[in-house]
């Protein structure tokens, strides 16, 4: 990418997960499409059934002028290894992607910040993939951007737009605070920066500032806040429909790493379900580690597939199996869109209070409960991996 290509951008994109990125491209394209329809284009209600395309037609709309995609990699090699695929498929979109390191390194922030310090003040309009980020939240700082729009991180979008509305701190569901006297004081010091990014993703009174949020969650946004579905129009349109396989295939969490639910009631789960549901192959969350996954295969003898690129496009790109089973995770509102009209059924298995670890956060029950209350067109199965308890509201 040139440095003249670089100076045009009118809009900028920071992301740091591939699904964040693939979310960029969906919105992208959801532009592009509404741009192309003109003044009399009508943006997709969050509750309503994906569009289908007219005709069976797969056409994809025309790249999206002006659109600069920053990626800043985690340090973890399969967040890095499916963020270079990712960003790949952007660039035969035909999107400008930079990859720009900004960890690793007690100098690779401060170099990331002076790298990116110009084009965040130059961009007409910032995209942002993960408002928790306290690096993006850094970069906020330079903002003159008078539209911000927030792309879906997974179900952290759901936790994002209620902090919003409620006026509090941006805190990650899944955190319990920092600990001890060095954690509270970096608490304390970055406060100031917290602050200002909650302003920022706040609209302004004036209309000066436009905040939208491109969603798949079922969010209700405060007052001023556009809310634009993300119906995952790009993923069907460039993949599948995939073939289907008679089994039922199992989708990991990191709800272990995070410290949430207990390793030993995790494996024991996933056998139950295993073992219940027949299913032969377990999709692994991009943050589940080498142990874990190994002791998942000793005890359930599951075929552990690890997936080179988010799970919307590897289950529409096929083979995948006719009912996707998951926990309380972000696949269980998105993969219904992803793979509507293919005819794979999607089930949820709640997570059972006895799971939970000593440190796991007081909010967490009630968060995952409420990511499987919300969710549309589910299969709800038991917490012991057992037959179906009932089916959630469409």
């Amino acid at each position: 990418m040139t440095a003249h290509a670089t100076a045009e951008a009118s809009t900028l994109a920071l992301v740091e997960s591939p699904v964040q990125l693939l979310n960029v491209l969906e919105w992208a394209h959801a532009e592009s499409r509404l741009r192309a329809a003109g003044p009399q284009g009508e943006r997709p209600l969050l509750a309503g059934v994906p569009h289908q395309p007219a005709g069976g037609s797969t056409r994809r709309a025309a790249p999206l002028p002006g659109l600069r995609i920053v990626v800043l990699p985690p340090v973890d090699p399969m967040s890095r290894g499916q963020l270079r695929r990712m960003a790949a498929l952007a660039r035969d979109e035909g999107h400008a992607v930079q990859w720009q390191e900004a960890r690793g390194g007690a100098l690779a922030p401060f170099r990331a910040l002076g790298s990116l310090r110009g084009a965040v003040r130059r961009a007409e309009r910032l995209v942002v993939g993960d408002p928790f980020s306290r690096f993006v939240q850094l970069l906020l700082t330079f903002v003159r951007a008078r539209e911000l729009v927030v792309v879906d991180d997974g179900t952290a979008t759901m936790e994002f737009v209620g902090q919003i509305a409620r006026g509090e701190r941006l805190v990650r569901w899944h955190r319990v605070g920092a600990q001890g006297l060095p954690g509270k004081v970096k608490e304390l010091v970055y406060a100031p920066v917290s602050a200002q990014a909650r302003r920022r993703f706040t609209p302004a009174r004036s209309g000066r500032r436009r905040v939208t949020v491109f969603s798949a969650m079922p969010v209700t946004v405060p007052e001023g806040v556009e809310l634009v579905a993300n119906e995952f129009a790009w993923t069907r349109s460039a993949f599948g429909p995939p073939r289907l396989c008679a089994g039922t295939d199992l989708v990991g969490t990191s709800l272990v790493e995070t410290g949430v639910v207990a390793h030993e009631r995790y494996v024991e789960a996933v056998r139950r379900l295993a073992a219940v549901h027949g299913a032969t192959r377990y999709f692994a969350h991009r943050r589940e580690g080498a142990e874990k996954l190994r002791a998942l295969s000793e005890a359930t003898g599951l075929e552990i597939v690890r997936p080179d690129l988010p799970l919307e496009l590897i289950a529409r790109r096929g083979p995948i199996g006719r009912t996707i089973v998951s926990f309380p995770s972000t696949v269980v509102h998105t993969l219904p869109y992803a793979l509507a009209g293919t005819g794979v059924t999607v089930a949820v298995c709640d997570i059972d209070p006895d799971w939970l670890t000593g440190a796991a956060s007081p909010r967490a029950q009630s968060f995952l409960a409420g990511v499987t209350d919300t969710a549309r067109d589910v299969r709800r199965l038991a917490t012991t991996g057992g037959a179906s308890a009932s089916a959630a509201a469409g």
